[in-house]
Formats: C-alpha cells, sequence, structure tokens
C-alpha cells in the first residue's frame, strides 16, 4: 500500500530540504519522480542521487510565480513520461518577518501570488489530466503557521492557512474523479528554509523542551507523511489538514 511503483511524481521545490527529502523518498518507493526548482544546476544533485540509487528521475526546473514556466512543467513532464499522478507543491517563499502592519503591498503580495496563485495555477493545469488518467493524489505543504496566530511571519501563515483551504475545495470539486487532495501542516523542520526560526534559541529552546517529542522535525519526518498521503495507504483520506509538528500545536 505505499508503493509507487510506475507513478509519475511532481515534486516543486525539491532541490534541497523537505522538497528533495521527498522527491528522494518517492524514488525508493518506486516513483519516477521530476525534480523542479528554478535552476538546473540546483536540481542536478538531486537527479544524481536518485538515479545513483537506482530510481528514476529527472529535473524541470520551474519558476513557480511564473506562468508559463509552470505550464512548461506540466507539459515537459507529459512529454517525457505522458502523465502525472502525484504533485506536491511544496516550493514556497517567506521574505518578510516582522508584524503585519511593517509588511508592504508588494512583499504581501509577493507572499500570496508565490504561495497561492501559484499553487492554484499548477493544480488547475494538472488535475484535468489527473482525472482522465482515472485519479491521483494531491499534497499542498501548508504550515502549523496557518493554524495560529504568529508576530513574526504572519503573511506567511496567512498563505498557508489559504492552502490549507484550496485542498478542501479541491477536494471537494475533483473528489468525484478519484482525485485525493490533502494538505500537510509541518512544525518547525531543520531545514536552510526555517533557518531563521530554529537559530533562534528562544524558539528551539520551546521545541526541544516543551513539545513532545522534545526535538525539531527532519525533513525525512515530513517526506514519509507526503508518502503516506501520496499512496494506497491514505486511499480514503482527502479535503485533510495533517499536522506533522512533534506535538507542538497541542502541547
Amino acid at each position: 500500500m505505499f508503493d509507487l511503483k510506475d507513478k509519475v511524481a511532481v515534486i516543486t521545490g525539491s532541490s534541497r530540504g523537505i522538497g528533495r527529502a521527498i522527491a528522494e523518498m518517492f524514488a525508493k518507493a518506486g516513483a519516477k519522480v521530476v525534480v523542479s526548482s528554478r535552476s538546473e544546476e540546483a536540481c542536478a544533485p538531486v537527479v544524481e542521487a536518485i538515479l545513483a540509487a537506482g530510481g528514476e528521475a529527472i529535473s524541470i526546473p520551474c519558476h513557480i510565480g511564473k506562468k508559463d514556466q509552470l505550464q512548461a512543467l506540466v507539459d515537459k513532464t507529459k512529454e517525457k513520461w505522458g502523465k502525472i499522478d502525484v504533485l506536491v507543491c511544496n516550493a514556497a517563499i517567506n521574505p518578510a518577518y516582522g508584524p503585519l502592519g511593517d509588511l508592504s503591498d508588494e512583499l504581501f503580495d509577493k507572499i500570496m501570488g508565490t504561495n497561492v496563485r501559484s499553487t492554484f495555477n499548477l493544480c488547475n493545469m494538472v488535475l484535468p489530466g489527473m482525472a482522465e488518467n482515472g485519479g491521483g493524489s494531491v499534497i499542498l505543504l501548508s504550515s502549523i503557521a496557518g493554524l495560529r496566530g504568529n508576530s513574526v511571519i504572519g503573511a506567511y501563515g496567512i498563505s498557508k492557512a489559504a492552502e490549507a483551504a484550496l485542498a478542501r475545495n479541491l477536494a471537494v470539486e475533483w473528489g468525484p474523479k478519484a482525485i485525493r487532495v490533502n494538505a500537510l501542516a509541518p512544525g518547525l523542520v531543520k531545514t536552510d528554509f526555517a533557518k531563521a526560526l530554529w537559530e533562534d534559541p528562544k524558539r528551539l529552546e520551546i521545541a526541544e523542551n516543551h513539545t513532545p517529542l522534545r526535538r525539531i522535525g527532519q525533513p525525512d519526518d515530513i517526506a514519509g507523511t507526503v508518502l503516506f498521503l501520496a499512496c494506497d495507504a491514505s486511499s480514503f483520506i482527502t479535503g485533510q489538514t495533517i499536522v506533522a509538528d512533534g506535538g507542538e500545536t497541542i502541547a
């Protein structure tokens, strides 16, 4: 039930961190993986590692904020492998730290455009073809920042709450076509993307001393949950936001 053999999986933002862990885990589960990030140079080491381990992978660079590049990502994947069975929307940005009152219109629009509109656009490009092929699974990377307030990364949290809402609505629309859409909300994970948070001594102390598991997450912690949502083991789960945070939000 955890087998992805012969499935084609597209993973945005998969050149490092959580995205790379997902790509490598999917390949081990038998998927044909499309590694995607802004540059070929960033994607190449991931593809090489997957091929060296006996998996199948190609790289298709894509700037998710540019609609034409999103369409090219979909078209090139289909040209190579004919279909898309699994879509993981992992790429995101967070260029602003501080109160919402200090956030410029330009930065707010950039965060919402990159994190929400690009995901919306990519799903609309992929889901019709996925339905024609008999179904599939879509996983949107949300965040626990979208489940509660935050005085430092508020706009990012708003965008991640929107992605969780997008997952629910797409699940309703596409469920009759055998497509499942779920969101995954990680807690603090040790990646370059979240470096400003886990390098903060107070934030790290909270994670290590007050969450039930007494640690922050690692990329593989999240990749394993994404694999579960991608494969038949989760065949009756859709429209949900799964929290993977070591228990931080319940402590």
